[in-house]
Protein backbone atom coordinates (compact mmCIF):
# COMPACT_ATOMS: atom_id res chain seq x y z
CA UNK A 1 0.00 0.00 0.00
CA UNK A 2 2.59 2.48 1.08
CA UNK A 3 4.45 1.48 -2.85
CA UNK A 4 1.53 2.08 -4.34
CA UNK A 5 0.53 5.63 -2.59
CA UNK A 6 4.40 6.85 -3.09
CA UNK A 7 3.96 5.76 -6.97
CA UNK A 8 1.32 7.91 -7.13
CA UNK A 9 2.43 10.61 -4.86
CA UNK A 10 5.18 11.00 -7.58
CA UNK A 11 2.66 11.55 -10.75
CA UNK A 12 1.39 13.65 -8.83
CA UNK A 13 4.59 15.56 -8.65
CA UNK A 14 5.14 14.69 -12.32
CA UNK A 15 1.92 16.07 -13.46
CA UNK A 16 2.26 19.24 -11.11
CA UNK A 17 5.71 19.91 -12.68
CA UNK A 18 4.80 18.95 -16.29
CA UNK A 19 2.29 21.50 -15.83
CA UNK A 20 3.80 24.42 -14.77
CA UNK A 21 6.83 23.83 -17.68
CA UNK A 22 3.74 24.15 -20.01
CA UNK A 23 1.99 26.81 -18.38
CA UNK A 24 5.72 28.80 -18.28
CA UNK A 25 6.49 28.30 -22.28
CA UNK A 26 2.34 29.30 -23.17
CA UNK A 27 3.21 32.72 -20.86
CA UNK A 28 6.61 33.14 -22.73
CA UNK A 29 5.03 32.98 -26.34
CA UNK A 30 2.37 34.68 -25.25
CA UNK A 31 4.19 37.17 -24.10
CA UNK A 32 6.47 37.32 -26.81
CA UNK A 33 3.63 37.28 -29.18
CA UNK A 34 1.65 40.36 -27.13
CA UNK A 35 4.91 42.44 -27.21
CA UNK A 36 4.27 45.67 -29.71
CA UNK A 37 8.41 45.48 -30.72
CA UNK A 38 8.22 41.75 -32.32
CA UNK A 39 5.20 42.55 -34.72
CA UNK A 40 4.88 44.43 -37.62
CA UNK A 41 3.28 48.06 -36.49
CA UNK A 42 -0.50 47.98 -38.14
CA UNK A 43 -1.48 50.83 -36.88
CA UNK A 44 -2.23 53.80 -39.81
CA UNK A 45 0.98 54.86 -40.99
CA UNK A 46 2.72 52.01 -38.98
CA UNK A 47 3.26 54.48 -36.07
CA UNK A 48 4.53 53.00 -33.02
CA UNK A 49 1.46 50.95 -31.32
CA UNK A 50 1.88 53.59 -27.91
CA UNK A 51 -1.12 52.22 -26.40
CA UNK A 52 -0.27 48.40 -26.40
CA UNK A 53 3.76 48.86 -25.53
CA UNK A 54 4.01 48.48 -21.70
CA UNK A 55 7.47 49.05 -19.88
CA UNK A 56 7.83 45.52 -19.31
CA UNK A 57 7.94 45.37 -22.84
CA UNK A 58 11.11 47.43 -23.57
CA UNK A 59 13.77 45.24 -21.91
CA UNK A 60 13.00 42.06 -23.62
CA UNK A 61 13.06 44.11 -26.90
CA UNK A 62 16.15 45.47 -26.45
CA UNK A 63 17.62 41.79 -25.65
CA UNK A 64 16.61 40.61 -28.60
CA UNK A 65 17.10 43.27 -30.80
CA UNK A 66 20.73 42.78 -29.50
CA UNK A 67 20.92 39.07 -30.11
CA UNK A 68 19.71 39.56 -33.84
CA UNK A 69 22.02 42.51 -34.39
CA UNK A 70 24.86 40.18 -33.21
CA UNK A 71 23.68 37.47 -35.83
CA UNK A 72 23.57 39.52 -38.16
CA UNK A 73 27.13 41.25 -37.57
CA UNK A 74 28.54 37.47 -36.95
CA UNK A 75 27.38 36.87 -40.72
CA UNK A 76 28.71 39.80 -42.18
CA UNK A 77 32.10 39.31 -40.17
CA UNK A 78 32.45 35.51 -41.06
CA UNK A 79 31.21 36.05 -44.82
CA UNK A 80 33.52 34.39 -47.17
CA UNK A 81 32.73 35.85 -49.75
CA UNK A 82 35.17 39.09 -50.98
CA UNK A 83 33.85 41.93 -48.92
CA UNK A 84 32.46 44.46 -51.17
CA UNK A 85 29.92 47.27 -51.06
CA UNK A 86 27.22 45.22 -50.70
CA UNK A 87 28.01 42.16 -48.65
CA UNK A 88 29.79 44.33 -46.21
CA UNK A 89 28.27 48.27 -46.16
CA UNK A 90 25.37 47.94 -47.48
CA UNK A 91 24.62 45.00 -44.93
CA UNK A 92 26.34 46.76 -42.12
CA UNK A 93 23.77 49.82 -42.64
CA UNK A 94 20.48 47.58 -42.84
CA UNK A 95 21.19 45.72 -39.84
CA UNK A 96 19.97 45.78 -36.03
CA UNK A 97 16.39 46.97 -37.32
CA UNK A 98 14.51 45.96 -34.50
CA UNK A 99 17.41 47.58 -31.77
CA UNK A 100 16.65 50.50 -34.07
CA UNK A 101 13.22 50.49 -33.19
CA UNK A 102 12.70 49.68 -29.58
CA UNK A 103 15.90 52.30 -29.17
CA UNK A 104 13.65 55.09 -31.42
CA UNK A 105 10.24 54.50 -29.03
CA UNK A 106 12.33 54.01 -25.90
CA UNK A 107 14.28 56.87 -25.70
CA UNK A 108 12.20 59.71 -27.21
CA UNK A 109 10.03 58.09 -24.53
CA UNK A 110 12.50 58.83 -22.09
CA UNK A 111 13.20 62.36 -22.96
CA UNK A 112 9.23 63.54 -23.23
CA UNK A 113 7.34 61.30 -20.25
CA UNK A 114 9.64 59.61 -18.33
CA UNK A 115 8.90 57.80 -14.64
CA UNK A 116 10.84 55.48 -12.20
CA UNK A 117 10.33 52.20 -14.20
CA UNK A 118 11.44 53.82 -17.37
CA UNK A 119 14.36 55.20 -15.49
CA UNK A 120 15.31 51.91 -14.40
CA UNK A 121 15.06 50.24 -17.81
CA UNK A 122 17.40 53.07 -19.22
CA UNK A 123 20.02 52.74 -16.18
CA UNK A 124 19.85 48.44 -16.71
CA UNK A 125 20.35 48.79 -20.86
CA UNK A 126 22.61 51.70 -21.25
CA UNK A 127 25.62 49.65 -20.74
CA UNK A 128 24.34 46.56 -22.52
CA UNK A 129 23.92 49.00 -25.46
CA UNK A 130 27.65 50.29 -25.01
CA UNK A 131 29.14 46.92 -24.92
CA UNK A 132 26.94 46.25 -27.62
CA UNK A 133 28.31 49.11 -30.00
CA UNK A 134 31.73 48.56 -28.41
CA UNK A 135 31.79 44.82 -29.77
CA UNK A 136 30.45 45.81 -33.43
CA UNK A 137 33.14 48.93 -33.64
CA UNK A 138 36.05 46.60 -31.62
CA UNK A 139 35.17 43.50 -34.08
CA UNK A 140 38.67 42.84 -36.22
CA UNK A 141 36.79 40.78 -38.67
CA UNK A 142 34.39 42.88 -39.27
CA UNK A 143 36.62 45.72 -39.36
CA UNK A 144 38.99 44.21 -41.77
CA UNK A 145 36.43 43.73 -44.33
CA UNK A 146 35.21 47.56 -43.93
CA UNK A 147 38.77 48.42 -44.18
CA UNK A 148 39.36 46.71 -47.51
CA UNK A 149 36.37 48.03 -49.02
CA UNK A 150 37.37 51.33 -48.10
CA UNK A 151 40.81 50.74 -49.40
CA UNK A 152 39.55 49.86 -52.68
CA UNK A 153 36.92 52.54 -53.05
CA UNK A 154 38.68 54.45 -55.82
CA UNK A 155 37.76 51.77 -58.35
CA UNK A 156 34.30 50.48 -56.97
CA UNK A 157 32.60 53.16 -59.25
CA UNK A 158 30.50 54.27 -56.09
CA UNK A 159 27.75 57.01 -56.74
CA UNK A 160 27.84 60.06 -54.34
CA UNK A 161 25.48 58.22 -51.62
CA UNK A 162 27.36 55.80 -51.58
CA UNK A 163 30.84 56.76 -51.36
CA UNK A 164 29.55 58.99 -48.42
CA UNK A 165 28.18 56.25 -46.58
CA UNK A 166 31.52 54.04 -47.11
CA UNK A 167 33.66 57.10 -45.97
CA UNK A 168 31.26 57.41 -42.71
CA UNK A 169 31.46 53.94 -41.78
CA UNK A 170 35.12 53.59 -42.08
CA UNK A 171 35.36 56.63 -40.18
CA UNK A 172 32.81 55.90 -37.24
CA UNK A 173 35.05 52.55 -36.66
CA UNK A 174 38.35 54.34 -36.62
CA UNK A 175 37.03 57.04 -34.22
CA UNK A 176 35.63 54.27 -32.70
CA UNK A 177 38.88 52.12 -31.39
CA UNK A 178 39.14 49.76 -33.90
CA UNK A 179 42.53 50.44 -35.17
CA UNK A 180 43.79 50.50 -30.73
CA UNK A 181 46.01 47.70 -29.60
CA UNK A 182 44.29 45.35 -27.60
CA UNK A 183 44.71 46.54 -23.67
CA UNK A 184 43.77 50.37 -25.21
CA UNK A 185 40.49 48.75 -26.32
CA UNK A 186 39.99 47.27 -23.19
CA UNK A 187 40.00 50.56 -21.04
CA UNK A 188 37.76 52.25 -24.08
CA UNK A 189 35.04 49.59 -23.32
CA UNK A 190 35.28 50.47 -19.69
CA UNK A 191 35.52 54.38 -20.40
CA UNK A 192 32.56 54.40 -22.71
CA UNK A 193 30.63 51.85 -20.21
CA UNK A 194 31.22 54.72 -17.56
CA UNK A 195 29.76 57.45 -20.05
CA UNK A 196 26.80 56.13 -20.53
CA UNK A 197 25.74 55.64 -17.05
CA UNK A 198 27.06 58.92 -15.82
CA UNK A 199 25.09 60.42 -18.58
CA UNK A 200 22.05 58.73 -17.36
CA UNK A 201 22.93 60.05 -14.01
CA UNK A 202 23.00 63.48 -15.01
CA UNK A 203 19.95 63.68 -16.95
CA UNK A 204 17.81 62.05 -14.05
CA UNK A 205 19.25 64.48 -11.30
CA UNK A 206 18.62 67.63 -13.55
CA UNK A 207 15.19 66.29 -14.20
CA UNK A 208 14.83 65.74 -10.22
CA UNK A 209 16.07 68.69 -8.83
CA UNK A 210 14.30 71.02 -11.02
CA UNK A 211 11.05 69.18 -10.39
CA UNK A 212 11.75 69.52 -6.06
CA UNK A 213 11.87 73.68 -6.48
CA UNK A 214 8.30 75.80 -6.00
CA UNK A 215 8.18 78.67 -4.51
CA UNK A 216 5.18 79.07 -3.22
CA UNK A 217 3.78 82.30 -2.35
CA UNK A 218 0.25 83.33 -0.28
CA UNK A 219 0.74 86.98 -0.43
CA UNK A 220 -1.08 88.59 -2.76
CA UNK A 221 0.87 91.35 -2.29
CA UNK A 222 3.97 89.17 -3.23
CA UNK A 223 2.52 88.70 -6.86
CA UNK A 224 2.98 92.92 -7.88
CA UNK A 225 3.82 93.12 -11.09
CA UNK A 226 3.29 89.98 -12.50
CA UNK A 227 0.66 89.61 -16.02
CA UNK A 228 -2.60 88.05 -15.03
CA UNK A 229 -2.15 85.11 -17.25
CA UNK A 230 1.22 84.18 -15.58
CA UNK A 231 -0.81 84.69 -11.91
CA UNK A 232 -3.58 82.55 -13.40
CA UNK A 233 -0.78 79.96 -14.51
CA UNK A 234 0.27 79.69 -10.85
CA UNK A 235 -3.08 79.24 -9.15
CA UNK A 236 -3.68 76.21 -11.42
CA UNK A 237 -0.25 74.97 -10.60
CA UNK A 238 -0.93 75.47 -6.91
CA UNK A 239 -4.16 73.44 -7.27
CA UNK A 240 -2.83 70.50 -8.59
CA UNK A 241 -0.48 70.25 -6.29
CA UNK A 242 -3.15 70.24 -3.23
CA UNK A 243 -2.35 74.46 -2.42
CA UNK A 244 -5.61 75.90 -3.78
CA UNK A 245 -5.75 79.62 -2.74
CA UNK A 246 -1.96 80.03 -3.25
CA UNK A 247 0.17 80.48 -6.36
CA UNK A 248 3.20 78.11 -6.73
CA UNK A 249 6.04 79.07 -9.42
CA UNK A 250 8.27 76.51 -10.70
CA UNK A 251 11.50 76.06 -12.57
CA UNK A 252 9.87 75.14 -15.89
CA UNK A 253 10.87 77.96 -18.52
CA UNK A 254 6.85 79.11 -18.71
CA UNK A 255 7.20 80.03 -14.88
CA UNK A 256 10.17 81.20 -14.35
CA UNK A 257 11.02 83.88 -16.74
CA UNK A 258 7.93 85.62 -16.65
CA UNK A 259 8.58 85.54 -12.88
CA UNK A 260 12.27 87.19 -13.63
CA UNK A 261 10.94 89.67 -16.04
CA UNK A 262 8.15 91.20 -14.17
CA UNK A 263 8.18 90.47 -10.24
CA UNK A 264 8.28 93.58 -8.61
CA UNK A 265 9.73 91.28 -5.61
CA UNK A 266 13.85 91.45 -5.86
CA UNK A 267 14.33 88.71 -3.12
CA UNK A 268 11.88 86.55 -4.59
CA UNK A 269 13.42 87.01 -8.35
CA UNK A 270 16.67 86.11 -6.58
CA UNK A 271 15.08 83.22 -4.84
CA UNK A 272 14.01 81.84 -7.96
CA UNK A 273 16.89 82.81 -10.13
CA UNK A 274 18.94 81.42 -7.81
CA UNK A 275 17.54 78.03 -7.89
CA UNK A 276 17.38 77.87 -11.78
CA UNK A 277 20.70 78.22 -12.04
CA UNK A 278 21.91 76.01 -8.72
CA UNK A 279 20.18 72.68 -10.07
CA UNK A 280 22.22 70.38 -9.13
CA UNK A 281 24.75 72.15 -7.33
CA UNK A 282 23.25 72.17 -3.86
CA UNK A 283 25.14 69.71 -2.16
CA UNK A 284 21.89 67.01 -2.47
CA UNK A 285 21.09 63.66 -3.47
CA UNK A 286 21.03 65.49 -7.00
CA UNK A 287 24.11 67.09 -6.97
CA UNK A 288 25.84 66.84 -10.20
CA UNK A 289 29.56 68.60 -9.32
CA UNK A 290 31.05 64.97 -8.57
CA UNK A 291 29.70 63.69 -12.40
CA UNK A 292 30.61 66.45 -14.26
CA UNK A 293 34.02 65.69 -12.55
CA UNK A 294 34.30 62.21 -13.51
CA UNK A 295 32.39 62.94 -17.29
CA UNK A 296 35.37 65.09 -18.23
CA UNK A 297 37.66 63.57 -16.77
CA UNK A 298 36.15 60.48 -18.48
CA UNK A 299 35.96 62.43 -22.10
CA UNK A 300 39.85 63.44 -21.55
CA UNK A 301 40.93 59.85 -20.84
CA UNK A 302 38.70 58.67 -23.85
CA UNK A 303 40.74 61.03 -26.05
CA UNK A 304 43.71 60.40 -25.10
CA UNK A 305 42.94 56.38 -25.46
CA UNK A 306 42.35 57.66 -29.38
CA UNK A 307 45.37 60.07 -29.75
CA UNK A 308 43.77 63.03 -29.10
CA UNK A 309 45.12 65.89 -26.88
CA UNK A 310 41.66 66.98 -25.34
CA UNK A 311 37.80 66.00 -25.54
CA UNK A 312 37.38 69.14 -27.96
CA UNK A 313 40.23 68.29 -30.21
CA UNK A 314 38.38 64.53 -30.61
CA UNK A 315 34.94 66.32 -30.99
CA UNK A 316 36.22 68.66 -34.15
CA UNK A 317 38.50 66.69 -35.57
CA UNK A 318 35.02 65.57 -37.41
CA UNK A 319 33.54 69.05 -37.79
CA UNK A 320 34.58 71.70 -39.84
CA UNK A 321 36.49 74.01 -37.55
CA UNK A 322 38.87 70.89 -36.81
CA UNK A 323 40.53 72.68 -34.18
CA UNK A 324 39.77 74.24 -30.99
CA UNK A 325 42.06 77.47 -31.48
CA UNK A 326 39.46 77.71 -34.20
CA UNK A 327 37.18 77.46 -32.23
CA UNK A 328 38.61 79.98 -29.54
CA UNK A 329 39.41 82.68 -32.62
CA UNK A 330 35.77 82.67 -33.81
CA UNK A 331 34.32 82.93 -30.30
CA UNK A 332 36.64 85.87 -29.90
CA UNK A 333 35.47 87.78 -32.52
CA UNK A 334 32.20 87.23 -31.15
CA UNK A 335 32.63 87.92 -27.48
CA UNK A 336 34.46 91.05 -27.76
CA UNK A 337 31.95 92.93 -29.27
CA UNK A 338 29.20 91.38 -26.96
CA UNK A 339 31.25 91.98 -23.93
CA UNK A 340 31.09 96.06 -24.93
CA UNK A 341 27.16 95.34 -25.89
CA UNK A 342 26.25 94.27 -22.86
CA UNK A 343 28.02 96.50 -20.38
CA UNK A 344 25.92 99.09 -22.54
CA UNK A 345 22.68 97.83 -21.56
CA UNK A 346 24.02 96.95 -17.97
CA UNK A 347 24.52 101.06 -17.63
CA UNK A 348 21.17 101.24 -19.14
CA UNK A 349 19.65 99.10 -16.36
CA UNK A 350 21.76 100.91 -13.68
CA UNK A 351 20.39 104.35 -14.66
CA UNK A 352 16.57 102.76 -14.30
CA UNK A 353 17.49 101.57 -10.92
CA UNK A 354 18.94 104.78 -9.76
CA UNK A 355 16.27 107.21 -10.84
CA UNK A 356 13.79 104.70 -9.14
CA UNK A 357 15.95 105.31 -6.06
CA UNK A 358 16.78 100.93 -5.48
CA UNK A 359 19.87 101.47 -3.60
CA UNK A 360 21.88 98.39 -5.11
CA UNK A 361 24.11 97.55 -7.49
CA UNK A 362 22.39 95.28 -10.78
CA UNK A 363 22.51 91.57 -10.73
CA UNK A 364 21.93 88.82 -12.75
CA UNK A 365 18.52 88.25 -11.39
CA UNK A 366 18.02 91.59 -11.84
CA UNK A 367 18.55 91.29 -15.67
CA UNK A 368 15.32 90.47 -17.19
CA UNK A 369 13.29 92.57 -14.80
CA UNK A 370 15.02 96.02 -15.81
CA UNK A 371 16.10 95.03 -19.60
CA UNK A 372 12.52 94.71 -19.60
CA UNK A 373 11.84 98.21 -18.10
CA UNK A 374 14.62 99.85 -20.13
CA UNK A 375 12.72 98.26 -23.54
CA UNK A 376 9.53 99.59 -22.24
CA UNK A 377 10.89 103.05 -22.05
CA UNK A 378 13.30 103.25 -25.27
CA UNK A 379 10.66 101.92 -27.75
CA UNK A 380 7.18 101.06 -25.93
CA UNK A 381 7.02 97.58 -26.64
CA UNK A 382 6.00 95.07 -23.79
CA UNK A 383 6.31 91.61 -24.92
CA UNK A 384 3.24 90.56 -22.90
CA UNK A 385 1.63 92.85 -25.05
CA UNK A 386 2.52 89.94 -28.07
CA UNK A 387 1.13 87.07 -26.36
CA UNK A 388 -2.59 87.51 -27.73
CA UNK A 389 -1.48 87.38 -31.01
CA UNK A 390 -0.04 84.01 -30.40
CA UNK A 391 -2.36 81.85 -29.42
CA UNK A 392 -1.24 78.47 -30.11
CA UNK A 393 -3.58 77.06 -32.60
CA UNK A 394 -3.31 79.72 -34.93
CA UNK A 395 0.70 80.42 -34.13
CA UNK A 396 0.88 76.22 -35.03
CA UNK A 397 -1.76 76.57 -38.09
CA UNK A 398 -0.03 79.57 -39.62
CA UNK A 399 3.82 77.67 -39.50
CA UNK A 400 2.11 74.93 -41.43
CA UNK A 401 0.97 77.45 -43.31
CA UNK A 402 4.52 79.10 -43.99
CA UNK A 403 5.33 75.65 -45.20
CA UNK A 404 2.83 75.24 -47.44
CA UNK A 405 3.58 79.01 -49.15
CA UNK A 406 7.37 77.67 -49.11
CA UNK A 407 6.99 73.83 -50.31
CA UNK A 408 3.51 73.34 -50.98
CA UNK A 409 3.24 71.28 -48.09
CA UNK A 410 -0.24 70.38 -46.78
CA UNK A 411 -1.07 69.51 -42.72
CA UNK A 412 -4.39 67.32 -42.19
CA UNK A 413 -4.86 66.83 -38.37
CA UNK A 414 -5.15 62.94 -37.66
CA UNK A 415 -7.65 61.41 -34.95
CA UNK A 416 -7.66 58.45 -32.47
CA UNK A 417 -4.12 58.02 -33.40
CA UNK A 418 -1.98 56.14 -30.55
CA UNK A 419 0.09 58.49 -28.23
CA UNK A 420 2.48 57.83 -26.18
CA UNK A 421 0.90 61.41 -24.09
CA UNK A 422 -2.89 62.62 -23.88
CA UNK A 423 -1.55 66.15 -24.91
CA UNK A 424 0.05 64.89 -28.03
CA UNK A 425 -1.20 65.82 -31.62
CA UNK A 426 -0.41 63.92 -34.84
CA UNK A 427 -0.63 65.66 -37.74
CA UNK A 428 -0.34 63.69 -41.78
CA UNK A 429 1.92 65.82 -43.65
CA UNK A 430 1.77 65.62 -47.80
CA UNK A 431 4.22 67.24 -50.11
CA UNK A 432 2.84 69.30 -52.74
CA UNK A 433 2.25 66.17 -55.47
CA UNK A 434 0.13 64.68 -52.52
CA UNK A 435 2.54 62.20 -51.99
CA UNK A 436 2.87 61.49 -48.21
CA UNK A 437 6.47 63.07 -46.74
CA UNK A 438 6.01 62.16 -43.09
CA UNK A 439 3.97 62.09 -39.70
CA UNK A 440 4.53 64.53 -36.99
CA UNK A 441 3.87 64.37 -33.50
CA UNK A 442 3.78 67.42 -31.40
CA UNK A 443 4.02 68.03 -28.08
CA UNK A 444 3.73 71.46 -26.59
CA UNK A 445 3.35 72.22 -23.42
CA UNK A 446 6.09 71.24 -19.82
CA UNK A 447 4.80 67.90 -16.99
CA UNK A 448 7.04 66.97 -14.73
CA UNK A 449 8.03 63.76 -17.02
CA UNK A 450 9.44 65.79 -19.72
CA UNK A 451 12.66 66.92 -19.43
CA UNK A 452 13.64 70.65 -20.50
CA UNK A 453 13.99 72.68 -23.94
CA UNK A 454 12.71 72.24 -27.25
CA UNK A 455 13.88 69.07 -29.89
CA UNK A 456 12.68 67.40 -33.09
CA UNK A 457 13.46 63.52 -32.51
CA UNK A 458 12.21 60.16 -34.98
CA UNK A 459 10.17 57.22 -34.29
CA UNK A 460 11.43 56.34 -37.38
CA UNK A 461 13.76 57.90 -39.75
CA UNK A 462 13.47 57.94 -43.30
CA UNK A 463 15.03 54.84 -45.41
CA UNK A 464 14.99 52.80 -48.66
CA UNK A 465 14.18 49.24 -47.86
CA UNK A 466 16.51 46.78 -49.97
CA UNK A 467 13.54 46.09 -52.16
CA UNK A 468 13.26 49.80 -52.94
CA UNK A 469 10.43 51.45 -51.06
CA UNK A 470 10.78 54.47 -49.71
CA UNK A 471 9.89 54.55 -45.97
CA UNK A 472 8.70 57.91 -44.94
CA UNK A 473 9.79 59.04 -41.89
CA UNK A 474 7.62 59.82 -38.27
CA UNK A 475 9.12 62.71 -36.32
CA UNK A 476 8.46 64.56 -33.62
CA UNK A 477 8.49 67.90 -32.04
CA UNK A 478 8.91 68.47 -28.72
CA UNK A 479 8.30 71.73 -26.82
CA UNK A 480 7.86 73.30 -23.11
CA UNK A 481 5.34 76.14 -24.08
CA UNK A 482 2.97 77.85 -21.96
CA UNK A 483 0.14 76.11 -21.02
CA UNK A 484 -4.08 77.17 -21.33
CA UNK A 485 -4.92 78.67 -18.28
CA UNK A 486 -7.99 77.86 -17.07
CA UNK A 487 -11.14 78.41 -20.15
CA UNK A 488 -8.01 80.54 -22.01
CA UNK A 489 -6.26 79.61 -24.68
CA UNK A 490 -2.63 78.79 -24.69
CA UNK A 491 -1.05 82.60 -25.34
CA UNK A 492 2.80 81.89 -25.95
CA UNK A 493 5.53 84.33 -25.90
CA UNK A 494 7.54 85.95 -29.21
CA UNK A 495 10.38 83.83 -27.46
CA UNK A 496 8.01 80.41 -27.86
CA UNK A 497 7.18 81.11 -31.31
CA UNK A 498 10.48 81.84 -32.56
CA UNK A 499 11.41 78.39 -31.07
CA UNK A 500 8.95 76.65 -32.51
CA UNK A 501 9.66 78.20 -35.73
CA UNK A 502 13.46 77.33 -35.57
CA UNK A 503 12.32 73.57 -34.50
CA UNK A 504 10.23 73.07 -37.78
CA UNK A 505 13.31 73.72 -39.54
CA UNK A 506 14.89 70.33 -38.19
CA UNK A 507 11.18 68.87 -38.74
CA UNK A 508 11.08 69.96 -42.93
CA UNK A 509 15.17 68.42 -42.51
CA UNK A 510 13.72 65.25 -41.41
CA UNK A 511 10.88 65.11 -44.07
CA UNK A 512 13.16 65.53 -47.20
CA UNK A 513 15.67 63.55 -46.58
CA UNK A 514 15.27 61.23 -49.56
CA UNK A 515 18.63 58.58 -48.97
CA UNK A 516 19.06 55.30 -49.38
CA UNK A 517 21.46 54.55 -46.09
CA UNK A 518 20.15 55.45 -42.30
CA UNK A 519 23.93 56.31 -41.78
CA UNK A 520 23.46 59.16 -43.95
CA UNK A 521 20.67 60.64 -42.11
CA UNK A 522 22.81 62.88 -40.01
CA UNK A 523 24.75 64.52 -43.26
CA UNK A 524 21.51 66.00 -44.72
CA UNK A 525 21.24 69.59 -45.58
CA UNK A 526 18.73 71.74 -43.30
CA UNK A 527 15.78 73.06 -44.05
CA UNK A 528 15.98 77.30 -43.36
CA UNK A 529 12.96 79.58 -43.57
CA UNK A 530 14.58 82.48 -43.37
CA UNK A 531 12.62 86.16 -43.30
CA UNK A 532 9.30 84.27 -42.63
CA UNK A 533 9.79 83.81 -39.12
CA UNK A 534 8.44 86.92 -38.02
CA UNK A 535 5.70 87.22 -40.58
CA UNK A 536 2.56 88.33 -38.80
CA UNK A 537 0.34 87.35 -41.57
CA UNK A 538 1.44 83.60 -39.73
CA UNK A 539 -1.14 84.43 -36.69
CA UNK A 540 -3.96 85.83 -39.20
CA UNK A 541 -3.01 89.25 -39.26
CA UNK A 542 -1.59 91.17 -42.18
CA UNK A 543 1.88 90.97 -43.97
CA UNK A 544 3.29 94.12 -42.57
CA UNK A 545 5.31 95.74 -46.28
CA UNK A 546 9.02 95.32 -45.86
Amino acid sequence: MKLKFNKVKKLFYLTVVAGIIISCNKSTKTTEVMNPFFETYTAPFEVPPFGKILNAHYLPAFQEGMKQHNTEIEQIASNQAEPDFVNTIEALDRSGDLLTRVSAVFFNVKEANTNDSINAIAEEVAPLLSQHRDAILLNESLFARVKAVYDQKESLQLNGEQARLLEETFKKFVRGGANLQEVKKEELKKVNEQLAMLELKFDKNLLAETNSFKLVIDNESDLAGLPENVIGAAAEQAKADGMEGKWVFTLQKPSWIPFVTYSEKRELREKIYKAMYNRCNNDNGFDNKAVINQFVNLRLQKANILGYESWSAYVLDDNMAKKPENVFALLQKIFDPAIKRAKEEVADMQKMVDKEGGNFKIESWDWWFYAEKVRKEKFDLDEEQLRPYFELTNVRDGAFAVATKLYGLTFTKLENMPLYHPECEVFEVKDADGSLIGVIYVDFFPRDSKKGGAWMNNYREQYTTADGKNVRPVVSLTCNFSKPVGDKPALLSYDEVETFFMNLDTVYMAFYRNVLMLELQELMFHVILLNYRRKLWSIGLPNPKC
